[in-house]
């Protein structure tokens, strides 16, 4: 069986603890995600979800559990460590792009890069090699206002390949995209998974969720795998905050 480079056991997290105002977000999550898996978590705005992956990311902390990421035992890290394992370990697809205007696409990918000592020339031959791996190698020295919104995605995917991370954590990345370009974004994760990535996939949308290998519901801040009876086939359209609002 394939290592697992996610795994969480007994997984929980409560906001504001002991006060009237406590939230459950997450409760009891068991989750084990070998290399080169691409999985899909649906659920609807306040599963737990986002809440979840602010966990899976490293952005945040559990309230009980265990998360081991890429081995590590996530609890042991201060927020420098955590830092330092979120740049080594994970890449981040957002919805909303997230590139920087003022940048051309080879700057916006190299732009990680800056955290670490690394020349600019190799920062910038490895960000030309990222926008080459997602066909936009033509594209380089355009700024985001110049692309579609499927070439700026494509951007945001070079930029989370910039670090070689094992893992990509993709949230609603086909959100903004009509039908035939996100199927091209799907297409795209999926060959990163045949690379020896392994890609997680928040969504709302069964049907963008089906490309992925395993697919799992959350409800009620808790983590079950789909069949017939945890199916959701209709859930509300996703949110649109940045993950560490509450417990969406």
């Amino acid at each position: 069986m394939t290592a697992a480079v996610i795994e969480t056991r007994g997984l929980g997290k409560v906001y504001s603890p002991g006060t009237e105002a406590e939230v459950v977000a997450l409760r009891g999550v068991e989750l084990s995600i070998g290399r080169g898996e691409f999985v899909a978590i649906m659920g609807p705005s306040g599963s737990g979800k986002s809440t979840l992956m602010n966990l899976l990311g490293c952005l945040d902390t559990p309230t009980e559990g265990v998360y081991l990421c890429d081995g590590v035992d996530v609890a042991t890290l201060d927020a420098e460590q955590r830092a330092t394992l979120r740049l080594r370990t994970i890449g981040f697809v957002f919805q909303g792009f997230n590139l920087l205007t003022r940048l051309d696409a080879l700057e916006n990918v190299a732009m990680p890069l800056g955290y670490a000592d690394i020349a600019r020339s190799e920062r910038l031959k490895r960000a030309q090699e990222a926008l080459e791996a997602v066909g936009l190698g033509a594209r380089v020295r355009h700024r985001p206002s110049e692309l579609s919104g499927g070439q700026q995605q494509r951007v945001a995917i070079a930029r989370a390949l910039i670090n070689r991370p094992p893992v990509i954590l993709a949230d609603e990345p086909t959100g903004a995209l009509d039908t035939k370009t996100g199927e091209e974004i799907l297409a795209l994760f999926k060959r990163l998974r045949d690379d020896g990535h392994t890609v997680v996939l928040i969504t709302h949308d069964p049907e963008v969720a089906a490309h992925a290998d395993r697919v799992f519901v959350m409800r009620d801040g808790e983590l079950h795998p789909q069949t017939d009876e945890t199916r959701v086939p209709d859930i509300a359209p996703p949110d649109t905050g940045p993950w560490t609002e509450g417990a969406t």
